[in-house]
C-alpha cells in the first residue's frame, strides 16, 4: 500500500506544480498583451498587480475568520464533541502538526473543510451531520484528509491562487474600462499599425476570456489538491478504506448544505451543492472537486 500512496502523492505534487507554472506564465502573457494593447506597456499591469496584492493582504491574514463567519461555524465543545477533539489531537500529533482550532457547523449535511494560512493558524471545521453519520474510523479518515490540506499548505496555496484569479479579473476589467472611456494611450491609438491592430483585438479577446480561463485553472488546481489530500490522509491513518467509506456515505447523502456559498464551496471535502451542477460535456471544467467515484476507486486500490 505504501508504495502506491507515495506514488500518488508525488504524481499529484508534480501535476500541481506544472499547473501553477502554467498559471504564472498565463498571467505574465496577459499582462504583456493587455499592456501593449493599451499603449502603456506593462507599467499599468504592474500597478494593477501592486493594488491587487495590497487588497489581498487583509483576506490572506483574516481569511479563516471570514470563512468561519460566512459558514456560521462555532467553536466545538470538548465534552460534547469528544470524538472530534480526540481524533483531531491524535492525528495532529501523528502528522507532526500543531493542534488546529476545531469548529462545527450546525448543518445536517455531512461535510468538512480546513482553512488558515499555515499550520500555526489552521482551523478544521466539520458539520454536525458528519459527526452524526460517521463512525470514529471514518471520522479519522476525514480529519486526516483535512489535516493533510494543512500539512501540504493547500490552504495557503489556494489563497494565493484565489489572489491570482482576482488579479486577472482586475486587469481585464481595468483594460475594458480604459477602452470604454478612451483611457488608452492616445499616441498609440493614432499610430496603430496592422500589428498593433492585431494586438488590440487579441487584448480584447483576452480581456473577455482570461477571467474564465483563470477560474478553470483555479478549479483544476483545487481538484488536484483533493487527490493529494486523499493520498496524504491515507498515509497518515495507514488505512485508506476509512476515508473511502466516509466519502461513500457523503456521496449517498443528498442533503444540500444551507450555509455553503460559491466562495467557500472549493474548501469542503466534497461539493456541498450536490446535484446542482450542469450535465454538459464541459461541466467538469467548472467542478470544484474531482468525481467522488474516482477518488473512492483510487483509495480502494491503495
Amino acid at each position: 500500500m505504501a508504495l502506491s500512496v507515495y506514488s500518488q502523492i508525488e504524481s499529484n505534487k508534480t501535476k500541481s506544480l506544472l499547473t501553477m507554472a502554467f498559471f504564472t506564465v498565463f498571467i505574465a502573457m496577459i499582462a504583456f498583451i493587455l499592456g501593449q494593447a493599451s499603449g502603456y506597456g506593462i507599467s499599468w499591469a504592474g500597478i494593477a498587480l501592486i493594488f491587487a496584492g495590497l487588497t489581498s493582504l487583509g483576506s490572506y491574514y483574516w481569511s479563516d475568520k471570514i470563512v468561519l463567519s460566512m459558514s456560521g461555524a462555532r467553536p466545538a465543545d470538548r465534552r460534547r464533541d469528544f470524538d472530534l477533539y480526540t481524533v483531531t489531537e491524535n492525528l495532529a500529533i501523528g502528522a507532526g502538526l500543531p493542534k488546529p482550532k476545531v469548529y462545527i457547523i450546525e448543518d445536517a449535511a455531512p461535510n468538512a473543510f480546513a482553512t488558515g494560512r499555515d499550520p500555526q493558524h489552521a482551523v478544521v471545521c466539520v458539520t454536525r451531520g458528519l459527526l452524526e453519520k460517521m463512525d470514529r474510523d471514518e471520522l479519522e479518515g476525514v480529519i486526516a484528509h483535512e489535516l493533510s490540506h494543512v500539512g501540504n499548505y493547500d490552504t495557503r496555496l489556494m489563497a494565493i491562487v484565489t489572489v491570482l484569479v482576482g488579479t486577472v479579473a482586475f486587469m481585464s476589467d481595468w483594460f475594458m474600462r480604459m477602452l470604454w472611456w478612451g483611457g488608452a494611450n492616445r499616441d498609440s491609438r493614432e499610430d496603430r499599425s496592422s500589428f498593433g491592430a492585431i494586438i488590440m483585438v487579441l487584448g480584447i479577446v483576452l480581456a473577455i476570456l482570461s477571467p474564465v480561463i483563470a477560474t478553470i485553472i483555479q478549479l483544476a488546481i483545487s481538484r488536484k489538491r483533493e487527490f493529494l489530500a486523499d493520498a496524504s490522509g491515507a498515509l497518515l491513518t495507514k488505512n485508506p478504506a476509512e476515508l473511502a467509506s466516509a466519502l461513500e456515505k457523503i456521496a449517498q447523502d443528498k442533503t444540500v448544505m444551507r450555509g455553503a456559498t460559491n466562495a467557500t464551496a472549493h474548501l469542503y471535502i466534497e461539493n456541498p451543492f450536490k446535484g446542482k451542477s450542469a450535465k454538459a460535456w464541459f461541466a467538469g471544467l467548472f467542478d470544484t472537486h474531482p468525481p467522488i467515484e474516482e477518488r473512492i476507486k483510487i483509495l480502494r486500490a491503495m
